[in-house]
């Protein structure tokens, strides 16, 4: 509606705007201005300014569209609080935010679109709550200083490639509900160093752990649930002295 106004500077929407369409504002880099400092986004909205850095989603918000905020958000953004209103995060909607470091995701997230997080470097640390129950393929790929993530028990599959390339993360928690994980989904995390897996677990893709050195695996389970689990080619190669701890041993 708005799209490339690069001289607007103010906007005023009333409380009876319910939808705002996906790009309405995108390339408007001139607007600066915000409610108390924060910018406050009602539906489903691309960003609009390159001066915002804190965003909060109303409470009533639906959803947030495919490549909602990587375009003019993509510098300044540095937190965001996603409301329990809000059931989708879209495709790459936060990609390429590096200065994002503080994601609060609500408990009424049930999806988290391929790519939603990819390049978000600034991020140090993600809860995925138990209401999600799919994280798509390269959610969070190459989040260079992500350290530790913790998924929910709602999540049943991590898609292919979700944390590849994150070399800075150090700790991962699954939650009991996961069931797959996807092809290349740790790809390269070579920081990598202890992992717990439920034993909810049935199939590993292929390469998921490639390049992981020095990985320990605690396995929520028996060595003969381990070895049940599919798993796929090369799903632990190059991964060095990689150790599996399970409840009756190694």
């Amino acid at each position: 509606a708005f799209s490339g106004c690069s001289g607007l500077t103010n906007i005023t929407i009333p409380d009876s705007v319910t939808s705002i369409g996906g790009d309405a504002f995108s390339g408007c880099s001139g607007i600066t201005q915000t409610e108390n400092g924060v910018s406050y986004v009602d539906d489903w909205v691309v960003g609009c300014s390159s001066f915002v850095t804190s965003v909060q989603l109303r409470e009533g918000t639906r959803g947030i569209a495919d490549r909602a905020f990587n375009d003019g958000y993509r510098y300044s953004l540095t937190s965001i609080i996603i409301p329990d209103s809000v059931t989708v995060i879209g495709e790459y909607a936060f990609s390429d935010c590096s200065g994002l470091t503080s994601v609060t995701i609500g408990n009424g997230v049930t999806s988290i679109g391929d790519g939603a997080f990819y390049r978000c470097s600034g991020l140090t640390s993600i809860t995925i709550p138990d209401s999600v129950t799919s994280i798509g393929n390269s959610a969070f790929s190459e989040c260079s200083g992500l350290a530790s993530v913790t998924i929910g028990d709602g999540v049943t599959s991590i898609g292919g490639g979700a944390f590849e390339y994150c070399r800075g993360l150090t700790s991962v928690t699954i939650g009991d509900g996961v069931t797959s994980i996807g092809t290349g989904a740790f790809h390269y995390c070579s920081s990598l160093t202890n992992i717990v897996i439920p034993d909810s677990v049935t199939s590993i893709g292929d390469w998921a752990f490639e390049g992981c050195s020095g990985l320990t695996i605690d396995f929520q389970g028996t060595k003969a649930q381990w070895q049940a689990i599919e798993k796929g080619k090369g799903w632990d190669v190059y991964s060095v002295t990689f150790t599996v701890i399970c409840t009756d041993g190694r």
